[in-house]
C-alpha cells in the first residue's frame, strides 16, 4: 500500500479557467482551445448543427475579453475570447452564437468563444 500525502495548497488564479492559461498575447496565440483560435472541427460542427444557433445582441464587451449577450428570447449569455472584442462589438451589435460548439459570428467573422 502506498502512503497518501495531502496535495499542496493551491493559490487562486482568476482567468485560468475556460482555457485561458498559457496565452500571454492574443496576436501570437496559436492555441485552438475554446476562446482562442477557431478549430476546423468546431467550425464544421457548428455548421452541421445549424438549429442550435441563437440570434443575440451585445450588451457589453469588456476589455478583458468577456462579452455579455442577450438573445431574442431574453436569455443572457456570457462568453470569453482571448482577444478583447470591445472595439469590434459595441453595445447593441447583432451577433449569432452557437452555444453548443462555442462559435460567435460577428458580420462575416467566426470567433471561438468559451462559455463564462
Amino acid at each position: 500500500m502506498s502512503s497518501r500525502e495531502p496535495h499542496a495548497a493551491t493559490q487562486s488564479q482568476p482567468g485560468r479557467a475556460m482555457g485561458m492559461r498559457g496565452c500571454e498575447a492574443h496576436a501570437e496565440c496559436s492555441s485552438e482551445r475554446p476562446g482562442h483560435g477557431l478549430h476546423r472541427m468546431q467550425a464544421r460542427l457548428s455548421e452541421v448543427a445549424a438549429s442550435k444557433w441563437v440570434d443575440a445582441l451585445v450588451v457589453a464587451a469588456d476589455a478583458d475579453g468577456f462579452v455579455t449577450l442577450a438573445d431574442l428570447e431574453g436569455d443572457v449569455h456570457r462568453v470569453w475570447h482571448h482577444e478583447p472584442l470591445s472595439g469590434a462589438l459595441p453595445a447593441g451589435s447583432p451577433v449569432a452564437l452557437h452555444p453548443v460548439y462555442g462559435v460567435l459570428v460577428v458580420g462575416s467573422r467566426r470567433i471561438s468563444v468559451a462559455g463564462a
